[in-house]
């Protein structure tokens, strides 16, 4: 696996992160690195003909999260190498799909798209807990629901967030809530005892038109291997679930 470095960072991590991968996976395309200076810019991956695209801020990159974000990244590009369905279906198709015909705020359109992230997390994320222990994965959840319970914006101050930004709109916290639920729950990686259920509880709380338990059991019960009309049929089911929440 090819992996190139492009800014002053250590490349420890993002070496490190490829060599747990290899153990199972390969990659076809070298991987360039890039090193964003915005801390608030999420880590993304972009996929080309002849390569794929780390980018990621320059924070998120020399933190303790810096290699378990990598790795993460990583399955992100093994997923779209092996044509899964979550990596290959259009996301504004299932969204034209689901919402053709009905009225959205835009808020919600924003959070539909972070969803539809959500669904694709699920499948890196399979391989992730396969490779590397889950604990800093799930300190990371708990910390981030709680600085967003902690830190709730006023009711006519709502910004778009994702699950690693506090101040998210009170019904796409549970949503993320309900993804951090499904996945750990996925993999039987916490009992009911551990902090995320109270925080997934308080979230829930604050959205009591989000079905907490059902957007939970939506990302927790995805195939392994589904069929691309399967995960097109998910995708358009639980968008349309949760933009017509009332």
């Amino acid at each position: 696996m090819d992996v190139r470095v492009q800014g002053t960072v250590a490349p420890d991590p993002f070496l490190s992160a490829a060599a747990l991968l290899e153990t199972e996976y390969e990659l076809s395309r070298p991987v360039d690195v890039q090193i964003r200076e915005n801390p608030d810019e999420r880590t993304w991956a972009a996929h080309y003909e002849d390569r794929h695209v780390l980018n990621i801020s320059r924070q998120a990159a020399t933190s303790v999260m810096a290699r378990e974000l990598a790795l993460h990244e990583f399955a992100h590009m093994a997923r779209y190498e092996q044509r899964h369905a979550s990596h290959i279906q259009s996301t504004e198709e299932a969204l034209f799909l689901a919402l053709a015909g009905k009225s959205v705020e835009r808020r919600k359109l924003s959070h539909c798209y972070q969803i539809a992230n959500h669904m694709k997390d699920i499948y890196a994320d399979d391989i992730t807990l396969d490779l590397a222990p889950a604990t800093k994965l799930i300190d990371f959840f708990a910390a981030k629901l709680a600085d967003a319970l902690a830190d709730r914006p006023a009711e006519d101050d709502r910004p778009d967030s994702r699950l690693e930004t506090p101040g998210a709109d009170p019904e796409i916290t549970a949503v993320n809530a309900a993804f951090a639920l499904g996945l750990v729950e996925r993999h039987g990686l916490v009992d009911r005892s551990h902090r995320l259920y109270d925080l997934a509880g308080a979230a829930a709380a604050d959205a009591p038109a989000v079905d907490l338990s059902g957007f939970k059991e939506r990302f927790k019960s995805l195939g392994d291997e589904p069929s691309e009309s399967e995960y097109r049929k998910a995708l358009v089911d639980v968008t349309r679930a949760y933009a017509t929440a009332e």
